[in-house]
């Protein structure tokens, strides 16, 4: 079992699992750089970034801090499973059309779609989102296509004769339609219609079980946190962001299955942000996931955090992935559910200016607050204390949704 108390952490290994992200983690090096920099300013503390002293497979960076007058020494590292993210997105249109009636079939005659909208309004608008957005493209598509083969096959066939000219319209008409959408798959960075619609995708296209490929890099995981645990090291802290929550149960669920955590070894510490579980774990086949998420919230061997913010619409927030996925036991411990309270901790003008940035809201949890209150990302990953330690006298939310929700609960086939 864990000792949680208030011992100084020296140095700490952090293992950060994004979500479905199929960008370079490059820029997760660069946001820790800027971002602590603000922070550190702010909150009045040292923190710096340095080249990862031993190079691994996973990319990776190094921190030297002094916060609340002690120094800490931690090594950072990013999962990637980005390179199965960009292959799960190399489809054509066609495809991705096909993605979208099919995912949309899944969510709503399995009844998950209507159990998650009895969560949290902004993650179904998100799923919602790039549906709506891409049936209007087609929309928009399908008549500048008509109304250029109507137009030009009248003015056509006076030069060349109704069958040709009408023949010769259509095929313009066409092009046009397949430019326009070929326009916007192009340009989806503005948009975010294609890209959301291969995340939801991802999951409904196994009816929430896991792909191969990502079973296999889970077990990859696994063997890197198994390692790091083995190592002179205060704290093992693994942090899963949005979709990369979800990852992060089935790993440590692994790892601790597998008796690969040590009895007197550095504590073990689970912090999960902007997560979107109820997302997977509510469609029918993911067996996995649940019993993951039955498993983990009731072990000793490590302590798990689950915060998230209502402003974030992308996440489903304050809402307990155990017990919405209707698989607590009765001995349940974890997650400890609260908010990082964006209103109170981001000042008016800081709010004002993210208003409609939802992508940078959901990106809020990895960044600096200009009004801080007892959520520092920055602390938490090169501070002195322990994850239990930090939160050991934090009550939960008592606006969390803790009440079973999902249709589907068991937990094997």
């Amino acid at each position: 079992m864990q000792i949680r108390d208030d011992r100084q952490v020296r140095r700490r290994r952090v293992f950060y699992i994004p979500g479905y992200d199929p960008i370079h983690p490059r820029r997760y090096r660069e946001l820790y750089r800027k971002e602590s920099a603000e922070q550190a300013k702010i909150s009045r503390y040292h923190i710096e970034m340095t080249k990862k002293k031993s190079p691994q497979s996973h990319f990776g960076w190094s921190v030297r801090s002094l916060i609340e007058g002690r120094s800490v020494e931690a090594d950072v590292e990013v999962l990637l499973w980005s390179d199965i993210v960009r292959d799960s997105m190399k489809t054509s249109i066609l495809a991705t059309y096909g993605q979208l009636f099919y995912t949309a079939w899944v969510y709503i005659t399995s009844g998950a779609l209507l159990r998650l909208m009895r969560l949290r309004k902004g993650p179904v608008i998100a799923a919602l989102y790039p549906i709506v957005m891409l049936l209007l493209q087609l929309t928009f598509a399908i008549l500048v296509g008509a109304l250029i083969a109507r137009w030009g096959g009248a003015s056509l066939s006076l030069a060349l004769g109704a069958t040709i000219g009408y023949i010769i319209a259509f095929v313009l008409g066409g092009a046009a339609a397949a430019w326009i959408l070929r326009w916007f798959q192009k340009n989806d960075p503005r948009f975010f219609a294609y890209y959301l619609m291969h995340d939801y995708a991802y999951s409904a296209a196994t009816l929430g079980a896991n792909p191969a490929e990502l079973e296999a890099r889970i077990a990859s995981f696994v063997d890197t946190i198994s390692h790091a645990l083995r190592d002179k090291v205060d704290e093992v802290l693994v942090i899963g962001h949005s979709s990369g929550a979800h990852l992060g149960v089935s790993i440590l669920a692994d790892l601790i299955r597998s008796g690969r955590v040590p009895a007197h070894g550095p504590a073990l510490s689970f912090l999960s942000l902007g997560q979107v579980v109820p997302m997977v774990s509510f469609l029918p086949k993911a067996y996995r996931l649940r019993a993951d998420l039955h498993y983990l919230s009731a072990r000793d061997e490590l302590t798990w955090i689950d915060v998230s913010a209502p402003s974030d619409g992308g996440s489903f927030a304050l809402c307990d992935p155990v017990a919405v996925s209707g698989v607590a036991p009765a001995n349940k411990k974890w997650p400890l559910v609260f908010s990082a309270a964006f209103t109170k901790s981001l000042s008016p003008e800081r709010r004002k200016a993210l208003r409609w940035k939802f992508f940078r809201l959901h990106f809020q949890y990895l960044c600096a607050f200009d009004q801080p209150r007892d959520y520092d990302y920055f602390k938490i990953t090169a501070g002195p204390k322990l994850l239990s330690a930090r939160y050991a006298k934090k009550p939960a939310s008592r606006s969390r949704i803790d009440h079973a929700v999902s249709k589907f609960t068991s937990v094997s086939a």
